[in-house]
């Protein structure tokens, strides 16, 4: 293999471990195919768990591709939930293709692949932590696939993989992060208009607390948006609003 087409794995977690997934997926579409010279393009797909089950989470997962003719191929799998990339995302092994011609397992994907003029492709998955990345390496001949391109693209995959979950886990922790401090935040606005309840209502924290979330969910309005109400107007008119403490 060339040298140009060879990574370590500083390069591929720093062209990879940056922006967002869809452009991650880009350059690993871009990069994979470039690990296997045989190759007439590359697929890329990001997909994650629903249900304790592998499987995409979305109707239609991100993805990349290197040809605007293999949309198509992936497209055609997500819609008949059949081929190569849905087979590698449910069992966590290669799905291959060594020639599409005499294929029997995909039927709606074969005739798509074969009216794009593919002959055979490789699906590689690479499962992380509830998240599936996949690398489709697409051929114009049967079997293009060596054993040395097989192994550098499971290693851009692997790296590529580690990167998106990265990413991933960072932006859940963000996420978590600004829960808590809107969270804490909203906690002494709720704690004060639930006083407000106890003192007109009679009742108890839990049962004022109990009120004020039973009234946002039937009113649909966010629970801290009714106890900033409830403050800004000292309860005035909440009494009619609110049931008696203990009922309905």
């Amino acid at each position: 293999m060339p040298h140009d087409d060879s990574l370590s794995a500083s390069d591929t977690l720093g062209l990879l471990g940056a922006g967002p997934p869809a452009g991650m997926l880009v350059t690993l579409a871009e990069r994979a195919a470039a690990c296997a010279p045989a190759a007439c393009g590359a697929v890329t797909t990001l997909s994650y768990e629903e249900g304790g089950e592998p499987g995409p989470a979305e109707a239609e997962p991100p993805s990349a591709v290197t040809h605007p003719d293999l949309a198509a191929l992936v497209d055609v799998q997500w819609e008949e939930g059949e081929g190569p990339i849905p087979t590698a995302i449910r069992t966590g092994e290669p799905a291959v293709a060594e020639d599409l011609l005499g294929e029997e397992r995909w039927p709606a994907y074969r005739t798509a692949a074969l009216a794009a003029g593919l002959r055979s492709s490789t699906t590689l998955p690479f499962r992380r932590d509830g998240m599936t990345v996949t690398v489709t390496l697409c051929g114009f001949r049967p079997g293009f696939l060596d054993e040395q391109t097989r192994t550098a693209a499971t290693l851009v995959g692997d790296l590529a993989a580690q990167a998106l979950l990265r990413d991933h886990q960072w932006k859940q922790a963000r996420t978590e992060a600004e829960q808590l401090d809107n969270a804490l935040r909203s906690r002494p606005v709720v704690d004060q208009a639930c006083g407000i309840l106890m003192h007109i209502l009679g009742c108890d924290a839990d049962a004022a607390f109990a009120l004020l979330r039973r009234r946002s969910q039937r009113t649909n309005t966010r629970l801290l948006d009714l106890a900033h109400e409830v403050v800004r107007t000292r309860g005035r008119g909440f009494d009619a609003a609110f049931p008696a403490a203990g009922t309905r």
